[in-house]
């Protein structure tokens, strides 16, 4: 072994040691401590690991630091870099070079270990050097070792300096002391010299701790500090005067101990509270509220003026206070306050501080946080003013620049306090988002009426209220494109209700529920989707006022509409619904900041017509107010101040001059600012088109996939041709056969047979729709079959609608076509029934009775005028129905039907759609007599339809079967219903109620007899 090298024996001896630990083998002369020694040096040695690819380490530690600069570590990406650089240039203890592969080496193996290094927490630690030891040795003594040095009879005496000689020589003056002769100096040398004695004093000389004493803050703070020296005169004492006329003036006055402050450690103090701070002297903060320090004064006030201005100063800096809280509250989540969107949370800051705030909150305090920057900004810029003592500097001069900030912060105070510290504890955070953008958009209006005096808070609140409704626009922007309700805290007015699927009859109703608050007793009030899908608040009762989001309420319907139209589209799988991409398509907020900008800069690219304009405008504001001034009058109010104001609101409207004078009155909006009639005009301008315009895309695509690729202009056409008998052939073949068996006295109310004539009917000349209608026997009461014509009752037609035809052709809707269906059935089958009766069956049987007749019956009416009054009453029997049958398939369903298609082909979107088809199924449901309200008149009619199928029964029987009596029976029956529908419809029609009977009226008025 005496040939190895020093690392050599130094790896044999950690080898050992190495399986010692390991295997707790102590004996080294044992034969598995041999063998171990063995397996480890062979692997030492003849090992078949790769080296260090340096290349490999380099660009991990390269990808290390993008992706710490990726999650924005920087203090972490910094250190990372500069460590391992500083390692790599650095030697190891057994190499003196640097960048070498032991360097690689042990960096790729600290990579290995490590887990996550973006994910550690990392704070780096400071690292000390170690001072280089001085040189102690005295090296003098070294070198002057063994040589002697006279140094005369003062050796302590320092060595002498030419240079210091002449310095001092030239420095000191001539002496009378010195070399007898009086030196005369000039009063000018005097001061010369005086002025240049201090010039040479060290620190800690008196001099200079005068200069710290003048330029250190006293501890004012302290109990029993120091006063600091002041002027003397009256004006700068002012308190003490005061304070020794009390003294004077009241027996029983004694003198406080006070703490002097000067005016600008009070200005200090003040710019300190409104920047936020909370320790400190003057100012102190007692649970949540600002007080002033009794003790505190300055010499140049009295104490009673001093708390007087304080006291307000505590009144904003408690509104900072309180601003900054909430500020913090919702920002605490993170390290600073961040734009928007980027934490789109699910939760409401009242909740546990594990929640974070919902979105519109953020977006609320982004928007503070921003104006708070910028007013600190301005704190700052006084506080160097009062550093840089160029002027000076007052607390009534700071109050005074700082007059417009305060006046805005507490604006913004009384906005935080209406839209958020006021709402209880656990409202719901759509309630909280709703009413905190009403808040703004009522401040808004509010501050806007006062006129051009609030400017600057109107604008102040127009960009809050921006940047506060951007969640609530992306959230519409994300549904109106995309399809998607992307809500998760819950802050948007409508919810989607996660029971229903898309693929659902009942998506279109029941699928988003509108939020809604009555602020006269702060409840939570829901809305169906159907009602709220025309105005959102048509159900609502007029004493309670809903005020869901105001700016939203004139598209609220649209952003519904577009957002359903878009869900559903989404899940239909057409061509229709391909979008464009989101890196080329500007967000809907953008789109509005985008129309905000062009609009208020409207007429700024023309500055040289500015006194032109303004002109212009003064003469209309002129007009206006001559005529406000001159229909004011007419109500006998004389109020010039009345009549400028009005002048100056309707100078926003159009048709202002049109209305109320009609002349060419040119008004010059040019320089419009965001006014209360602008702020609105400016929503209706910038954001609504944006809004409509997607409407109509979603909603016209929606509706072209609806009628081209599923058909539905095709099923509605089926639901009139088979449930209002449109499709007359095919249907005459289907009810005929029905007719038949009762007139041949057989059983039809049988499902097979019903659905057999049905299918047979349907299949010859539309056999696509065989398969989707069937016919079903309802089971109904037999109290209610006491009459003939109710034997029909308990028929049913089904169509099978597909998805997403069924949200329009819904089973309810069906069931207003199957009664429509039974009227007709019924109209018809009274008609069929005169239609196939033959006179000869009547004649024939009269005849053969004419030989058998008694004397009895020669006596009574003989048989051909018995014959002639059948005729008679058949002929007006017939003219009654075939009226009835005539108006209410021509004036009722026919005319109404081409108003139906007409309708159907203008409609804009589904929800459009669905009311037409309702409103049209609710009419001809009202025109055929199926209302409650005109029972009477049906029940009249049903009476008449009952005698035709009573008389078609006994002419059938024959001339015998019946007596003579239930002739007279008959025409008294049908006379008394005739003269009644005749009466009631001819009141009807002169009423104007029912216009549309006015046809049925004239015609049984024509085969109405007078008696």
């Amino acid at each position: 072994m005496a040939h190895w090298s020093r690392f050599e024996k130094e790896l044999e001896l950690e080898t050992r040691r190495l399986i010692s630990h390991y295997t707790s083998i102590q004996d080294e002369e044992d034969q598995n401590f041999q063998m171990a020694l063995k397996f480890a040096w062979s692997n030492f040695k003849f090992h078949r690991f790769l080296d260090t690819n340096r290349h490999n380490v380099q660009r991990s530690i390269n990808g290390i630091h993008e992706k710490l600069m990726v999650h924005s570590d920087l203090s972490k990406a910094e250190s990372w870099l500069r460590l391992t650089g500083e390692f790599l240039s650095s030697p190891l203890p057994n190499t003196e070079e640097t960048k070498t592969e032991v360097h690689y080496s042990v960096l790729a193996l600290l990579l290995h270990l490590s887990d996550s290094p973006s994910n550690t927490n990392y704070c780096e630690r400071p690292r000390l050097k170690e001072a280089e030891k001085e040189d102690e040795f005295d090296w003098a003594k070294y070198l002057m070792e063994g040589e002697d040095i006279d140094t005369g009879p003062f050796p302590d005496t320092p060595e002498w300096s030419e240079d210091e000689s002449e310095e001092e020589d030239s420095q000191q003056p001539l002496s009378r002391e010195d070399s007898g002769i009086q030196v005369d100096r000039t009063p000018q040398e005097d001061h010369e010299q005086n002025d240049k004695t201090p010039s040479v004093n060290e620190v800690g000389e008196p001099d200079s701790r005068a200069w710290l004493e003048q330029h250190i803050v006293t501890s004012y703070w302290v109990p029993n500090s120091p006063r600091f020296p002041h002027s003397l005169h009256l004006h700068s004492n002012l308190y003490n005067v005061w304070d020794q006329h009390l003294y004077n003036t009241g027996p029983l006055y004694l003198p406080e101990e006070k703490s002097f402050v000067t005016e600008t450690q009070v200005i200090r103090e003040t710019l300190w509270l409104f920047s936020g701070v909370k320790k400190l002297f003057i100012f102190q903060h007692n649970d949540g509220k600002v007080t002033v320090r009794n003790d505190v004064v300055v010499t140049h006030l009295t104490n009673n003026c001093l708390h007087s201005v304080l006291e307000h100063i505590a009144a904003y800096g408690q509104a900072v206070t309180r601003l900054q809280k909430f500020i913090d509250e919702v920002t605490g989540h993170s390290a600073e306050p961040c734009p928007p969107g980027l934490n789109s949370s699910s939760s409401s800051s009242s909740k546990k501080s594990s929640d974070p705030p919902f979105r519109t909150y953020q977006a609320f305090v982004w928007a503070l946080y921003k104006y708070f920057t910028s007013f600190k900004e301005e704190l700052n810029t006084i506080e160097k003013d009062i550093i840089a003592k160029d002027e000076t500097v007052t607390l009534s001069s700071v109050l005074e620049r700082l007059s417009p900030h305060l006046a805005q912060i507490t604006m913004l105070h009384r906005v935080f306090c209406t839209g958020v510290a006021d709402v209880p504890p656990g409202t719901p955070n759509v309630l909280r988002a709703s009413h905190l953008l009403n808040t703004l958009y009522k401040a808004i209006i509010e501050y806007d009426s006062v006129g051009e005096a609030s400017e600057q808070s109107v604008a102040l609140l127009f960009s809050l209220w921006v940047e506060t409704v951007r969640p609530y626009l992306e959230i519409v922007d994300e549904w109106i494109v995309h399809g998607h309700l992307f809500d998760p805290a819950k802050e948007f007015i409508i919810q989607r209700n996660k029971d229903v699927p898309v693929n659902h009859r009942d998506f279109w109703y029941a699928t988003y529920t509108l939020y809604s608050v009555s602020e006269t007793v702060e409840s939570e009030e829901r809305l169906s989707d159907a009602a709220s899908g025309s105005s959102g608040g048509e159900q609502a009762s007029s004493s309670r006022q809903h005020t869901m989001v105001s700016f939203l309420k004139p598209v609220l319907k649209q952003i519904i509409m577009a957002g359903k139209s878009m869900q559903l589209l989404k899940n239909l799988d057409c061509k229709e619904t391909e979008q464009p991409d989101d890196a080329e398509r500007k967000s809907l907020y953008t789109l509005f900041l985008e129309s905000v900008q062009t609009r208020l800069r409207h007429g700024e690219d023309s500055p040289t017509n500015t006194v032109t304009e303004q002109q212009a405008t003064k003469k209309s504001l002129i007009k206006m107010q001559s005529i406000v001034a001159r229909h004011l009058e007419l109500d006998d109010i004389h109020d010039p101040l009345l009549a400028i104001n009005f002048a100056r609101l309707y100078l926003e409207q159009n048709d202002f001059h049109e209305k109320f004078s009609g002349s060419n009155v040119i008004l010059d909006r040019s320089s419009e600012s965001v006014t209360c009639q602008t702020f609105e005009l400016t929503l209706r301008s910038c954001l609504y088109p944006h809004i409509e315009r997607r409407y109509i895309e979603c909603c016209g695509n929606l509706m072209r996939t609806l009628k081209k690729d599923y058909r539905l202009l095709g099923y509605l056409q089926a639901m009139r041709n088979y449930f209002l008998l449109e499709a007359g052939d095919t249907m005459y073949d289907f009810y005929t056969a029905i007719f038949d068996k009762v007139l041949e006295k057989e059983s039809w109310q049988q499902l097979a047979f019903l659905n057999v004539q049905l299918q047979e009917a349907v299949g010859q000349r539309h056999p696509e729709d065989s398969s989707r209608l069937s016919i079903f026997l309802e089971t109904i009461d037999p109290a209610r079959k006491k009459q003939p014509v109710n034997n029909l009752d308990g028929l049913t037609l089904s169509y099978k609608v597909p998805w997403p035809v069924d949200i329009v052709i819904s089973s309810e809707c069906q069931k207003i076509y199957n009664q429509v269906f039974l009227l007709l059935l019924q109209i018809k089958w009274a008609k069929y029934s005169l239609d196939t009766l033959r006179f000869s069956d009547l004649t024939v049987a009269a005849k053969r009775q004419e030989g058998g007749q008694s004397e009895e019956s020669t006596a009574k009416e003989p048989i051909n005028q018995q014959i002639h009054r059948m005729f008679l009453l058949r002929v007006k029997l017939m003219h009654f129905v075939n009226s009835l049958h005539n108006y209410i398939m021509t004036r009722i369903l026919h005319s109404t039907g081409l108003e139906f298609q007409h309708q159907v082909q203008e409609a804009k979107d589904l929800d459009q759609l669905i009311k037409i088809h309702y409103r049209y199924l609710s009419t001809i449901h009202d025109r055929c007599l199926l209302r409650e309200k005109v029972s009477f008149v049906k029940e009249a009619i049903m009476k008449v339809l009952n005698l035709v199928l009573i008389f078609s029964d006994r002419w059938q029987a024959g001339f015998g079967a019946w007596k003579i009596e239930s002739i007279d029976k008959m025409e008294s029956d049908f006379k008394n219903c005739h003269m009644f529908l005749v009466t009631i419809l001819n009141k009807a029609v002169c009423r104007g109620s029912f216009p549309h009977l006015e046809s049925l009226a004239l015609s049984l008025m024509a085969g109405f007899e007078q008696c």
